[in-house]
């Protein structure tokens, strides 16, 4: 349908995921991070509560992260070998690392709901402003995400881990993955 990114509409139907470990240097460089997260920031979130925040994990500081991921498997699965390989991917694929948190205002009258919600569309114009800017980016979740111990590592009990979002350049050509058909998921309310 759109063959380039010389629109908006035809930026926005582009983008696609690309795999966190084909992704290469160059990331995104300190300024272009800057704008990628102040898009972010541009969400949709009613009340002005701004019920999310963002923790950027250095290169430098990915053997930690590879670390707590470790500490987690060991406990989450106590005798069970733990699977190094995967955790050390996890940690250190991709030249750029966000972790999104969300961050529910509790006494505010905007539902928890909405809030995270929120939370989820800051993970998608995050995605689209590193398209815009030529990268390509992922959102993953996983039992990473849902464990309490890597949550710790970021935030507190009262957060919750949105995803871990990947920014590179793309290492090889994506693929397109199939897309729903949009009479299975479109109908007119009667």
């Amino acid at each position: 349908m759109f063959n380039d990114r010389s629109t908006p509409l035809s930026l926005l139907s582009t983008r696609r995921s690309g795999k966190p470990r084909a992704m290469v240097a160059p990331g995104p460089d300190e300024a272009q991070l800057r704008t990628i997260l102040s898009v972010g920031m541009r969400t949709p979130d009613h009340g002005k509560l701004a019920p999310w925040r963002f923790v950027v994990v250095p290169k430098d500081r990915r053997d930690a992260l590879e670390t707590v991921l470790a500490e987690a498997t060991g406990r989450a699965r106590a005798g069970d070998r733990i699977d190094v390989a995967a955790n050390r991917e996890f940690a250190q694929q991709a030249p750029t690392l966000i972790v999104v948190l969300s961050k529910p205002v509790k006494d505010s009258k905007i539902p928890v709901w909405e809030q995270e919600l929120s939370a989820g569309a800051v993970c998608m114009n995050i995605l689209h402003a590193a398209h815009a800017l030529g990268f390509v980016g992922s959102w993953l979740t996983g039992w990473a995400t849902y464990d309490e111990h890597v949550r710790d590592a970021f935030g507190g009990p009262d957060e919750k881990i949105a995803g871990f979002l990947y920014i590179g350049s793309p290492g090889n050509a994506l693929e397109e993955r199939p897309r729903p058909d949009y009479d299975d998921v479109v109908s007119i309310w009667k």
